[in-house]
Formats: structure tokens, C-alpha cells, sequence
């Protein structure tokens, strides 16, 4: 984890070694000042040397300007080195992001993915910066200043040294408990996050009703999670801090009383005990850079974990080694056997499902909800694998080409259609990201929607709002359909886009839907049966079976599972 970590640090090094050097700088600008002041006192007060008394005190006055100048480059250097490796380690993780599988996504929550690209990361950038250079400054502080020391006095150093050991072994032992508390705390803040995301994206059907009491409860619930998992954080936090300080104060009580005995006894001179108390002045604030630090590394630490967490995950589809690009011809789509369940599920969705779909055909999937419609269009682009069997496009196994060739030759229309919070024109570049104002309105007028949107004050860069709440559902479908017209792939899967609108909207997207899939392999999954009566054949599935297949007038004429649905919508 610690070597995975430092290789953070590569593509910096010259920033890294710049922060610990100014860092070790610092510490021997800090360890010099006691000695001076002991070279005064033993020296020049008793000689009364004027000119080497003034030597020392320019001195003393450089120190301190030079420190003033290394402050300044570790606080302001050192922090945009580790904002530098937060920007490296956010842009691999949200690059991951993108490549993970819709496995991933179904079981993971998006309140948990933001709180590893904020929270996560700007502990791990505070550890960055602050863990190596707390950890130098203090190991070349202590060890150089007590190097000086017993030069000085042996035994004063070694009485001096008394409360160190015990300080060491008791940050580490808390250390530990606090690494647990700051585990609970990054996973309970997690939870708020996406309690808090789900509310308000959920705003609308909260309001709607009337379960504001219900969303704040469930909010407090986990609020109070969060609050009594930082109460126990800082009680161990506090008891930590609590009894390291008063070894501090033990420190200097082992120094004054063990150099005044001393003292007495003969064994050290006066200016020793005086140079002692200065270099305790020096060596405690290391110290509490260490107690900082073991509390800084700790909390950095569990979030890097959950951060190699997320980026030691494995998308659940990758494209083999050698893939090509898919090559279309006719369009084609073939189902060999196809069986699929989710992950972690013991219920079958597509049970052995054979069935070729011509290229250029208009072919309708229908059943009850939960039949498999959805699932056996999301395995055409390849956003699920197969548990056995497999899909062939134009006679190639969709395992053997390209993720990207694959999914550039479908167009997706989605019931629930995604709008990003932008522009109108931003929104449908996403079908063609070079496309001119001419290709834009061209595909709008094509989706039905182009006069709606000449109407707008600001056309093509009208914002839609988050997920397109400023447009109704049936623009917002019509949008994704233009994005479609504009990406103009060979084949088309419409996905029961029409089953939650108007009348009115419903026409003018069967209609625009036509137009697109001329001369196209569409395959659209219907809820309303009256969309799918002049499919070129309708494929009825029932608890994952292929279960009937046939144009709606061979399939009326059998009588079963599609004749069924069509009397339950009382169609005529």
C-alpha cells in the first residue's frame, strides 16, 4: 500500500525532494539556535566579547529569516504538490469510473463514489503533503538535537530521554484505535452523502407525497450514525492528545529536575540546563508533529484503501486481447442461447433465448414487466455478458470486437432518458460531437422537435436543467432521438420510450422513430401494443423464455401469451 502510494510522488519529484529538503534545512536552522545560545553563555557573556556576542546575534536574527523563507515554500510548495497528486489521483479515479461496468454501478452508491473523489481524496492530498515532511522535521530535529545534547551532557541527556519511549509506544497503540474511528467516520459520512443525494434528487416524488417527514427521519437516522461516530472518534482523538500532552509536560519536568540534581551534585554547569530547556523548546514540537503525523497518516491511509478499493475494481467486461472494430453490413443480430441472471441473483432473466433479427427489420419485443425485455436489449451493446451462449452482429461474436466500435454502430433510446446539465446543443453532440448548427437543426426537425425549439429565446443553448427537468418528457425523448439521428448508427433499440407520455408526444415520437429507423435494424421493447402492430415480427417473452414470435396478425391468430397481453390492453 506504501510503495503504491509514493508512486504518486514520480511524476513530482523535483516539488518532493525541494519540500524535505527545505524540511531537513529548517531542522538544522532549528537545532543551531540553543548551541549559539550556550556559545554566548559559556563563551562570550564570561569573556565579554562584544564583537562575537554581535557575530551571534546577526546570526540568530538570519535564522530566523531563513526560516520565514523555508515556511514560506513548504507551506505554499509543499501543499501544491499534494494538490498536484490529488489532481493525478481524482482524474485516475474518475477515468476508472468510466470503465467500470453497469455490475459495478448497480451495486454501488453514488453518494459513496463522491465522497471517495472529495472527502477521500482531500485527506489523502493533506497526508501527501504534510505525513513525509512532518516525518523528516522530526526525526532530523530529535535525533540531530540530541546528537548535540550528548555532546554536552551525558547524563542530562539520558534523564531527558525518559518519557520518550513511553510517548512512542502510546501513539502507535492509539493509533491504531484511531484508524478504526476514521474507517467508521469516512463510511457513515458515505451514507449521508447518498441519503442526501437520493432526497433531493428524489425531490419531486417527495413532495408529491407528502414524505418530507419520512426523508428528514431517514436523514437523522443515519446523521445521528455520523454524529455518534465522531463522538467515539474524538474521545479517542481526545484521550490521545490528553495523555501525549502530559508526557510533553513530563519532559520538561525530567529535564529541569534531573539538570537541577545535577547541578547540585557537580555534574553540569548551569548553561548546560539552559541550553537543555531551549533544545526542549526544539524538540517538542516535532513531537507534536509526530502525534500529528501518526493521526494524519492514519486518517490518509483509510481513505487511500478506499480509494485502491474502487481502482483495484475490474470491470466485469473488457475487450479481449486483439479485438477489432465491428464491421456491419446488414445489421443483423443473433441471439445463440442466450442465458443471463444479475450478479448475486438465483433468478434466470433470459433463459436460452435463440432468435436472429435480420438486418434493416423492424422487430418488437413485448411481455409483462420483469419478462426480460430490458435485459435482452442491454446485452446487444454489450452493458451485461452472457452467462451462457452468446451475441453475434452481422455473424460477429460481440466478446471478439471492440467495446467502442460496438456500441458507435447503436443508438439507444431510453424510457428514461438522461439529460446532462446543459445546453440543448451540448446534449445532442453527444450523438456527433463535430456536428455543425445545420446537423443540429437538421436532426431536430427530424425528431419533431426543431419548431419548439426555433421558439426559444436562446435556440440551441437553451439549458435544460439537471437531468432536463426544464423540458417535459416527451421533448426530452425527442432530444435523445435527434442525438441519435446525428450519431446515425445501423442499428436502433427503443427502449419502452413512449410508455409514459401523452397521446399527442407518443405520436410524434412513433413518428420521428419511423423516420430514423428506415432502412435501420430497430428493435423496440413496448409496453403499449398499438406501437409494435406493424413490426415486421414481434417477439413475445415470458419469464425469460422466447415464448412466441410472429407479425401481430399470425400472433392474434394463435391465441396465446401475445393475444393475451393485447386483450388485457382491451386494444381494438
Amino acid at each position: 500500500m506504501l510503495r503504491r502510494f509514493i508512486s504518486y510522488y514520480r511524476p513530482y519529484k523535483g516539488l518532493f525532494f525541494l519540500d524535505m529538503g527545505v524540511a531537513i534545512f529548517t531542522s538544522a536552522l532549528s537545532i543551531l539556535f540553543p548551541t549559539l545560545t550556550r556559545q554566548l553563555l559559556r563563551v562570550e557573556i564570561p569573556q565579554q566579547n562584544l564583537k562575537n556576542m554581535l557575530i551571534i546575534f546577526s546570526v540568530m536574527l538570519l535564522i530566523y529569516i531563513l526560516q520565514a523563507g523555508c515556511q514560506y515554500i513548504r507551506v505554499t510548495w509543499g501543499h501544491i504538490l499534494g494538490v498536484k497528486m490529488e489532481t493525478d489521483m481524482r482524474s485516475e479515479l474518475f477515468g476508472h469510473l468510466q470503465k467500470l461496468s453497469f455490475g459495478f454501478f448497480d451495486k454501488t452508491k453514488t453518494g459513496h463514489m463522491m465522497s471517495r473523489i472529495t472527502n477521500d481524496l482531500f485527506q489523502i492530498t493533506e497526508m501527501a503533503h504534510h505525513a513525509p515532511e512532518d516525518l523528516i522535521i522530526s526525526v532530523a530535529t530529535i535525533i540531530g538535537s540530541y546528537i548535540l545534547m550528548f555532546s554536552y551532557s551525558v547524563p542530562l541527556s539520558l534523564v531527558s530521554l525518559i518519557p520518550l519511549p513511553i510517548m512512542v509506544f502510546y501513539g502507535v497503540y492509539y493509533g491504531l484505535k484511531m484508524k478504526a474511528t476514521f474507517r467508521r467516520v469516512r463510511r457513515t459520512v458515505a451514507d449521508v452523502n447518498s441519503n442526501v443525494e437520493n432526497s433531493l434528487l428524489g425531490i419531486r416524488e417527495v413532495k408529491s407525497f407528502g414524505r418530507e417527514d419520512y426523508q428528514e427521519k431517514k436523514f437523522n437516522h443515519v446523521n445521528d450514525i455520523l454524529r455518534d461516530s465522531k463522538t467515539e472518534q474524538y474521545k479517542v482523538m481526545g484521550s490521545y492528545h490528553a495523555i501525549l500532552g502530559f508526557f510533553r509536560e513530563l519532559y520538561y519536568f525530567c529535564t529541569i529536575a534531573g539538570g537541577t540534581l545535577l547541578i547540585f551534585m557537580g555534574k553540569v554547569q548551569s548553561y548546560d540546563l539552559i541550553t537543555f530547556i531551549l533544545y526542549v523548546g526544539v524538540v517538542l514540537p516535532p513531537i507534536d508533529r509526530l502525534i500529528n503525523f501518526t493521526e494524519q497518516l492514519q486518517q490518509g491511509m483509510a481513505s487511500f484503501e478506499r480509494f485502491t478499493q474502487v481502482m483495484d475494481e475490474n470491470p466485469d467486461i473488457q475487450d479481449v486481447k486483439n479485438a477489432k472494430s465491428l464491421k456491419t453490413q446488414q445489421g443483423s443480430v443473433t441471439f445463440e442461447g442466450v442465458s443471463f441472471s444479475y450478479e448475486n441473483s438465483l433468478e434466470t432473466v433470459l433463459d436460452s433465448v435463440d432468435i436472429t433479427i435480420p438486418g434493416g427489420a423492424t422487430y418488437a419485443l413485448v411481455g409483462e414487466s420483469g419478462a426480460g425485455k430490458s435485459t435482452f436489449a442491454s446485452l446487444i451493446p454489450r452493458f451485461y455478458e452472457p452467462n451462457k451462449g452468446k451475441v453475434l452482429i452481422d455473424g460477429q461474436d460481440i466478446r471478439e470486437v471492440t467495446q467502442f466500435s460496438l456500441r458507435q454502430n447503436i443508438g439507444f433510446v431510453q424510457q428514461n432518458v438522461f439529460l446532462f446539465d446543459d445546453t440543448i446543443r451540448e446534449n445532442l453532440k453527444y450523438g456527433k460531437v463535430d456536428a455543425t448548427d445545420e446537423q443540429l437543426w437538421a436532426a431536430l426537425d427530424a425528431a419533431n422537435l426543431g419548431s419548439f425549439v426555433r421558439t426559444l429565446p436562446q435556440g440551441l443553448d437553451t439549458q435544460v436543467g439537471e437531468r432536463g427537468t426544464l423540458l417535459s418528457g416527451g421533448q426530452k425523448q425527442r432530444i435523445s432521438i435527434a442525438r441519435v439521428f446525428l450519431k446515425n448508427p445501423p442499428i436502433l433499440i427503443f427502449d419502452e420510450a413512449t410508455s409514459s407520455l401523452d397521446t399527442e408526444s407518443e405520436e410524434l415520437i412513433t413518428e420521428a422513430f419511423s423516420r430514423l429507423s428506415q432502412g435501420r435494424t430497430a428493435i423496440v421493447i413496448a409496453h403499449r401494443l398499438t406501437t409494435v402492430k406493424h413490426a415486421d415480427c414481434i417477439l413475445v417473452l415470458d419469464g425469460g423464455k422466447l415464448v412466441e414470435t410472429g407479425t401481430h396478425d399470425q400472433l392474434l391468430a394463435i391465441g396465446g401469451q401475445y393475444a393475451k397481453l393485447y386483450k388485457t390492453q382491451d386494444l381494438s
